[in-house]
């Protein structure tokens, strides 16, 4: 018995889609050409690629497609005309919202023993890791990009809505000490 399954991961990943979405929302359309350099991605060409992120682990985990069977040049084509279709802010929260549903409700499924196979890697990755360390690394890498995503909303002059609600906290928690003192 494990303490961390399907629905733990699920509503975890659940948090992080909604702080992806937050912050899709909170930077203005016009921003989302915005590149902290030349050879990076922009606002939306980043959330856009996290929209569509869960493509691959829905492939091997939820359509238990095998890994040696998965044409990767295919795919990354297939992911890459995804990507490039999602133009405008609407389109991008929109995917965001669907992709995030139909991976979450997919984690929510699968059965627990499921989370403990092993994936071996073909042609010769010496790697292999449990379906459960795949699945969180498919969270780890949308707030991998998330961060990205922080740093390029510092950049264009707007806090996060992270930073906003830790610094409300810490003005409330202020106040309570303030007004316990006077007491």
């Amino acid at each position: 018995m494990t303490y961390y399954g399907g629905k733990e991961l699920a509503a975890a990943f659940r948090t992080v889609r909604k702080n992806t979405i937050q912050i899709a929302e909170d930077t203005p359309e016009d921003k989302y050409g915005f590149k902290p350099s030349p050879e990076s991605r922009s606002v939306a060409q980043t959330l856009a690629h996290i929209a569509t992120a869960t493509t691959f682990p829905t492939m091997l985990h939820g359509e238990r497609i095998p890994l040696e069977k998965i044409d990767f040049s295919e795919y990354m084509k297939m992911v890459g005309a995804q990507e490039a279709s999602l133009q405008t802010k609407t389109q991008i929260v929109a995917k965001l919202r669907e992709s995030g549903d139909k991976f979450a409700k997919m984690l929510e499924s699968l059965p627990e023993p499921f989370f403990s196979e092993v994936i071996t890697f073909p042609g010769g990755d010496p790697s292999s890791r449990t379906r459960f360390d795949l699945l969180l690394a498919a969270k780890e890498h949308e707030m991998h990009h998330r961060a990205q995503l922080m740093i390029m909303q510092r950049m264009l002059g707007i806090v996060p809505h992270l930073t906003r609600e830790a610094e409300a906290r810490m003005a409330r928690y202020q106040q309570a000490q303030q007004a316990q003192a006077t007491r």
